[in-house]
């Protein structure tokens, strides 16, 4: 078997299991979250998800050595040079052990502000420490055993990651469930989320000692080889600082709805966010996977097919955007009502907020995927900006309107940096082009999409004056917005939107070869 074919083999078995977990995982995490919720309640779900929050905050200082690393292995398994392969993985057993102390050292640190963190909660302290040392202990052992699955996702085995570690993780929430249903007990239920993560360490660990019986990294060693690989500090500081914006982006946000709300809200908040999160997952695939293309074509050096191609990509993701952001405004709420029941609902508010959010984040890619493919990282100020802009608006109106306000902060640091900043550099500094035409393309877009988005559910909400009380009644609803606003605004892109009709019938034309 050729290379070729071997990584063609890989992509689609990756594809694969990755499509087969995520419907499990889905299908488990909706029911798991109602018996959850049902029978340990709102207040510990929340505070459960408030801890897992600040301890992601501890692994910033994890910095993005793995993502860096990665890269470098590369090269070395493409030429079976496992001597190489053997070094760079002591060297990255070596810096994930320092900075597994880092974060145990802050994470001690922090243990002793939890009475402070949590003076509003019912749980006793013993419970808040149990669960935090848990969580931590949880956290701490990716850091000191289980480096080495880097290995796999470097050499294009990530379903073998995939596959035990939600393998374990579906066993686990079963377990829990079970537990959760008859005993209602929190200490139990934490203890079957730390004895898993022992279990998969332990499983994944063997599987790579069977898969590559050749590894032999030492730690020792790697801290003597660590200046022989300079590559890794290079990447690993370009990197840095986005991976920071975007821990903030995501993280801040339950946090800063406890500081201001409720642990309860926290809870009702994921109900929103584990479906919208899940939709995410699932069209980030595809959205994420023309990203080598792009290098690739810029790499060609045709300006004209770069910015049609980039217009082309930029409409796509519009389209997506628009039809997942309208039918998720639509559509949660019902869902919710029959999934939890109305008292878990968060208003209509919240919900455009979390929409607005929802949309850019699927169309600010299309500009940062032709950053990237030109190389453009040396705007770190724009990243920082956006951090202290996110957490300045969300404190200052979270203060005042909850978790509204919190979700704001977002809202406008992206609206400054992703929609108003990154065209501009990429346009000037890319595409050496007046960024003009860029803002004539997204406002047409805009009205195309959001016209009859508004027509639709207006007409649609005077039409409907049933209410939605089952799964197969919200089935027909879902089916019916779904077809209607996808099919009036694919008719109206594909007349309007010279970008969308070229990938329309660039992708016709691919299906036709094949067939």
């Amino acid at each position: 078997m050729s290379s070729t074919d071997s990584r063609v083999k890989k992509s689609l078995l990756n594809a694969r299991v990755n499509l087969i977990f995520y419907f499990l995982v889905l299908i488990l995490s909706f029911f798991s979250r109602k018996i959850f919720l049902d029978t340990l309640g709102a207040e510990f779900i929340g505070f459960t998800s408030t801890l897992r929050n600040l301890l992601s905050y501890l692994n910033l200082a994890e910095l993005g050595i793995a993502t860096a690393i990665g890269y470098v292995l590369y090269k070395p398994l493409y030429e079976h040079n496992t001597n190489k392969i053997n070094e760079i993985i002591s060297v990255f057993g070596y810096l994930y052990s320092f900075v597994g102390k880092v974060i145990l050292a802050c994470g001690v640190i922090l243990a002793l502000f939890l009475p402070i963190i949590f003076p509003k909660t019912t749980f006793d302290l013993l419970l808040i420490y149990f669960a935090y040392v848990s969580f931590l202990a949880s956290s701490l052992i990716g850091y000191f055993l289980n480096y080495k699955q880097t290995l796999l996702g470097a050499d294009q085995r990530n379903y073998e990651v995939i596959a035990y570690y939600q393998g374990s993780n579906i066993i686990k929430t079963i377990v829990q469930l079970i537990s959760a249903y008859y005993t209602h007990n929190y200490y139990i239920w934490v203890s079957i989320e730390l004895t898993f993560g022992i279990i998969y360490s332990y499983i994944l660990n063997y599987r790579i000692a069977k898969v590559y019986p050749w590894l032999n990294s030492e730690i020792k060693q790697g801290r003597l080889l660590f200046k022989k690989y300079p590559e890794i500090i290079k990447y690993t500081k370009q990197l840095f600082v986005q991976k920071i914006s975007l821990t903030v982006q995501y993280w801040t946000i339950p946090f800063l709805t406890y500081a201001f709300a409720s642990l309860q809200i926290v809870a009702y908040y994921e109900n929103y966010t584990i479906i919208t999160d899940k939709v995410s997952q699932f069209v980030g695939s595809f959205l994420g996977s023309t990203s080598a293309g792009v290098g690739n074509l810029i790499a060609e050096g045709n300006k004209k097919k770069i910015l049609s191609v980039f217009y082309e990509l930029l409409t796509i993701r519009y389209y997506v955007g628009a039809v997942v952001g309208f039918s998720v405004f639509t559509l949660i709420e019902p869902f919710i009502s029959i999934w939890l029941g109305e008292k878990y609902l968060l208003g209509n508010t919240v919900l455009f907020l979390i929409i607005i959010n929802l949309f850019i984040s699927y169309t600010r890619g299309g500009v940062i995927q032709f950053i990237e493919g030109y190389g453009l990282f040396y705007d770190v100020w724009a990243s920082i900006v956006e951090i202290i802009i996110n957490l300045g608006v969300a404190i200052s109106l979270g203060y005042y309107y909850g978790l509204s306000g919190v979700l704001m902060g977002g809202i406008t640091s992206q609206c400054i940096i992703a929609y108003l900043w990154k065209p501009y550099f990429l346009f000037s500094k890319g595409f050496q082009l007046s960024v003009f035409s860029y803002w004539l393309v997204i406002l047409k877009l805009l009205c195309l999409l959001g016209i009859p988005a508004v027509c639709i559910y207006y007409i649609g909400q005077s039409l409907t004056k049933v209410a939605i009380d089952g799964y197969f009644q919200w089935l027909v609803y879902a089916i019916c917005y779904f077809i209607c606003y996808s099919t009036i605004s694919f008719i109206l892109l594909y007349i309007f939107s010279l970008g969308f009709r070229n990938f329309v019938l660039r992708f016709a034309s691919r299906v036709k070869i094949h067939i």
